[in-house]
């Protein structure tokens, strides 16, 4: 909401004030030359005190890019892109405590280019993107518009044009677009604040909120919490001198749970740094130590054995929670979390892992507030309507068998970040049909478990079924069975982003076929060379540059698609968009589809192992992910993962880049804009 009121607020100050608004950051250029034929380009942006400007290299749901547009001339020609100094990376809560990339004092761009031209010529062009300070944020609207007066002359000269303030310049709105702009020459004033406009149902905060709510409801109904709500209640109205103290006692109760478990979210999170767990998702290491961890607390809750901290430490807690007062109170809470640490310890660290993925303190805040909340409510309520308890069911086998349940999800969880390394490293061992296998054995002994047809050590005789057990065994067995039909293809919508791709199978599309070095099938007959079988069967390339020669080959436009191995939403995408039949014939007849994975470990060849610089640090470009990850990075100016972009084969842009929407309509709209700008632009 704080988003959308400044966002509109700007709107009407812009619309309905009387000439333009104030500019809180001014621009000016000068040049120099660098070459015999070569001038830099450079532009100052000096912010007010308390404002700054953005990088180039856009965040995910976060403020607007500065980018640079050049008119498009015979006379000189861009060398490379637009180069900045390093930003300042820094959380911002204008924009849901995202990291964002800034520039808080003046900075200078740099962009170089070679002169084609013997006769004097002028370069135009205009900036777009925003500034913001605390509380607000203005979009420079119209745009910032640069006019460079050069010449072979002046290039060779080695003279430098003095600085001009380009602020006093005439706007111009009809400015042409150059082959590497994204964007349109005249910009809907709404399409500034693109950025600034809150997600819908899409916020990943509120996601993580109602996970880890639904984690701490799950979390209540273990051996190890649920027992607790009527001891510690009781405790509570029976130790207070009145209702109202009982009352007061248990509330501080729930906040201090509440406060210890944000204190751990935020403290692990700060420890190993939130940015630093974010790039662990696609790590392999990290993948298979979680994995390992993930089976064990499965076979704890199993009931193998249990998972508890030191017992002196315990003890130690548990004293100090007997002295009384609000330190008592709170020091109670506190040894509620470690006596209850091995049913909750599981599902705090797999919700920690999904909350830090957000690269923002704000996910494991969020994420353990849910939590906390969850676990605390019943404490706070039951000790205000101390008649509540009576209306609980008793403790008894049926606790251990919640724990058994979570201990087979856990399992089935387990898979996932297994898979995540064996797609990184592109193994080829747990495919698809694999892991589909292991999940349907673990939900069919889960549904069967819950039918009471075997029990495991720490089970009671169960003689008869409750209604409840039995829903979940046919839920749970139903699941079993829907998983079924996808070994032979079937897309699972229900589950798309947690099994492998359909294209990483030992029987693409359910008809078998000769498996190739990518881990792909290759259907040499039907499919461009150096092409392969993509997600749902559509033909695909794995290298620009090939596709790119393919797309002037065929005349078609080309639609680049960054992913990643280990990227859930891209499967997502995959799953539920590309397998509608209309998007499927687009991408397959229309469109020369380039998937560039970002994450692929394969080692480059020796001769494209590179230097370059890269966000002003020199690096060697050693991994197929690596190459691909400094293209988005520098010529998209993105890394956020899917991305989608068309462009025809001189790299020209066609459309605005897209990302994760599962609004199949949407996409289809993007697709068709982008191919009739093609037609436009490619007519003969």
């Amino acid at each position: 909401m704080k988003r959308l009121f400044i966002a509109l607020i700007t709107l009407l100050s812009i619309t309905f004030a009387f000439g333009q608004p104030k500019n809180y950051v001014t621009w000016s250029f000068s040049q120099k030359q660098i070459g015999p034929d070569e001038i830099e380009l450079q532009f100052k942006a000096n912010p007010e005190p308390g404002w700054h400007v953005y990088s180039q290299i856009e965040t995910p749901d976060g403020p607007t890019p500065t980018s640079f547009e050049f008119v498009k001339s015979k006379d000189y020609q861009l060398l490379g892109k637009t180069i900045e100094p390093k930003p300042h990376e820094t959380i911002e809560p204008l924009f849901d405590s995202a990291i964002v990339r800034s520039f808080d004092g003046p900075v200078v761009f740099r962009q170089r280019i070679k002169v084609l031209s013997s006769k004097p010529f002028v370069v135009n062009g205009e900036i777009y993107g925003m500034t913001c300070n605390e509380s607000q944020c203005q979009a420079f609207s119209p745009p910032v518009v640069f006019q460079f007066s050069c010449s072979a002359a002046a290039a060779l000269s080695g003279a430098e044009v003095p600085t001009q303030d380009v602020n006093s310049l005439p706007v111009k709105l009809d400015t042409a677009v150059t082959a590497s702009s994204p964007k349109s020459s005249i910009q809907d004033i709404k399409s500034e604040f693109k950025a600034a406009m809150p997600k819908k149902a899409k916020d990943p905060l509120w996601f993580i909120f109602i996970a880890g709510f639904i984690g701490g409801l799950v979390a209540l109904l273990t051996p190890c919490v649920f027992p607790m709500i009527p001891m510690t209640v009781s405790f509570f109205t029976k130790q207070s001198k009145s209702k109202a103290a009982g009352v007061r006692n248990a509330l501080i109760y729930s906040v201090s749970i509440i406060v210890i478990y944000i204190a751990l979210g935020l403290g692990v999170t700060l420890i190993f740094g939130a940015d630093a767990m974010n790039n662990l998702a696609t790590n392999v290491w990290f993948n298979l130590a979680f994995f390992v961890l993930l089976v064990v607390f499965a076979v704890s809750f199993l009931g193998a054995f249990e998972i508890t901290l030191p017992s002196s430490f315990v003890n130690k807690m548990d004293a100090r929670s007997e002295k009384g007062g609000l330190l008592g109170i709170f020091f109670m809470a506190f040894t509620l979390g470690l006596v209850s640490f091995s049913c909750t310890g599981p599902i705090i660290g797999t919700l920690l892992v999904e909350a830090a993925a957000t690269g923002a303190l704000a996910g494991p805040f969020f994420g353990m507030f849910g939590f906390s909340l969850a676990l605390a409510l019943p404490f706070g309520l039951f000790a205000a309507f101390p008649g509540w308890l009576n209306t609980l069911p008793k403790s008894g086998g049926w606790l251990n068998s919640v724990k058994v349940t979570l201990g087979f999800l856990e399992l089935a969880l387990a898979l996932k970040f297994l898979s995540n390394a064996d797609l990184v490293v592109q193994a080829g061992i747990i495919t698809r049909e694999v892991f589909l296998v292991l999940w349907i054995v673990i939900f069919g002994l889960l549904g069967m478990y819950l039918l009471g047809w075997f029990r495991l050590s720490h089970d009671s005789e169960t003689k008869t079924l409750s209604v409840s057990r039995l829903m979940l065994a046919i839920l749970t067995l139903s699941f079993t069975v829907y998983l079924i039909p996808g070994l032979w293809g079937a897309p699972l919508k229900l589950i798309s982003g947690f099994p492998p791709p359909d294209f990483y199978s030992e029987s693409p599309e359910g008809f078998g076929g000769k498996k190739s070095e990518t881990g792909t099938a290759s259907h040499a007959a039907d499919l461009p060379e150096h092409a392969h079988r993509g997600p749902n069967g559509i033909p695909a390339f794995n290298d620009y540059y090939l596709a790119l020669e393919y797309s002037k080959k065929v005349k078609k436009p080309l639609m680049i698609d960054f992913t990643g191995w280990a990227c859930v939403n891209c499967r997502k995408m995959e799953g539920q968009v590309w397998s509608d039949s209309d998007v499927k014939r687009k991408l397959s007849e229309d469109f020369v589809l380039v998937s560039l994975y970002v994450d692929d470990k394969k080692q480059l060849e020796q001769d494209q192992q590179v230097e370059v610089m890269w966000n002003g640090t020199k690096r060697t470009l050693k991994s197929v992910g690596n190459r691909w990850s400094y293209l988005q990075n520098t010529k998209y100016l993105s890394s956020t993962q899917p991305q989608y972009w068309i462009i025809d084969w001189n790299e020209t842009r066609l459309s605005d880049s897209t990302s994760y929407d599962p609004d199949i309509k949407k996409y289809i709209q993007w697709l068709d804009k982008g191919l009739q700008k093609f037609k436009s632009v490619h007519k003969n």
